[in-house]
């Protein structure tokens, strides 16, 4: 879940390049807005984007040591990816490059995350959280974020390490959807084991297409029901829930992510859906 804030960098729908935005003060706290744009062509634009972007800048709530904290936050999952430190110029570089850039405070030198793994974090929507004093990079990373290979540096819990058990856990900090989706995934793994007793439901579903086929569309039918037939709410959250449960089994036995499906639909948001619908190729 992104955390609502007063400074929204837009996604790409205009040319990249530099960065245009304005700030008004006549809200109760004042709001900036920047969003990617070029000022390629435009007389005394450049001079106009400096100026609003050095306001963007004051604005942040830097600490006495010009700093503030910066989380990389994935714009499809939500996954926390990591938190580091910026200054005026790691976040004016974030803006203008879309890459999520940082200062290190041991080399007193900004770096830019992936300039040596190329696991780069391609920055689509940047927020300032309602005082001011700390930042969300929302991106997209090319690969993993941690330095330990792992998807994101949040992969140790405190119930591990409070409890530890003989088996050596990484789980990283998940969602409920991804943690469902997890949860299937190693369900689909076990399926290689020698198995004992009865199966799981979802090994079931996992291993009968037909079956699964079936729920799928007995699932979307009764949530369309509660519609037509006006039942009460939490029935169609209930209903939505075994939709959303039996499609994943059935992206986990195609081998698609969650991400990717939720990707798509980030890339849906600009389009109507008509045009988005003719574009679509058949396979």
């Amino acid at each position: 879940m992104v955390v609502s804030s007063s400074l929204r960098l837009q996604p790409a729908r205009l040319p990249a390049g530099r960065v245009s935005g304005g700030c008004s003060s006549g809200s109760r706290r004042g709001r900036c807005r920047v969003a990617f744009a070029s000022a390629a062509g435009v007389p005394g634009k450049d001079v106009s984007l400096q100026s609003k972007v050095g306001t963007l800048l004051d604005s942040v709530k830097w600490d006495d040591k010009g700093l503030a904290v910066a989380i990389a936050q994935n714009v499809d999952t939500g996954a926390i990816l990591m938190q580091g430190f910026v200054n005026r110029d790691a976040l004016a570089a974030t803006i203008s490059s879309r890459k999520a850039t940082f200062y290190s405070r041991s080399r007193s030198s900004l770096w830019t995350k992936g300039e040596t793994s190329r696991n780069f974090i391609n920055i689509s929507d940047v927020f300032l959280d309602c005082d001011r004093d700390s930042i969300i990079y929302l991106g997209k990373p090319d690969g993993p974020t941690c330095h330990t290979g792992s998807e994101t540096c949040y992969f140790s819990s405190i119930e591990d390490i409070l409890e530890p058990s003989q088996v050596t856990r990484n789980e990283l900090a998940l969602s409920t959807l991804y943690s469902l989706e997890s949860t299937i995934s190693r369900r689909k793994a076990e399926l290689a084991e020698p198995q004992d007793g009865k199966p799981s439901w979802t090994k079931r579903l996992l291993l009968d297409n037909k079956l699964l086929c079936s729920k799928v569309r007995e699932e979307a039918d009764e949530l369309c029901r509660t519609l037509e037939e006006n039942e009460d709410t939490a029935r169609t959250a209930s209903e939505m829930a075994d939709v959303l449960y039996h499609s994943m089994v059935l992206l986990a036995v195609r081998d698609v992510k969650m991400e990717e499906v939720l990707e798509i639909l980030r890339h849906r948001f600009s389009r109507s859906g008509i045009e988005e619908k003719k574009s679509r190729t058949k396979g």
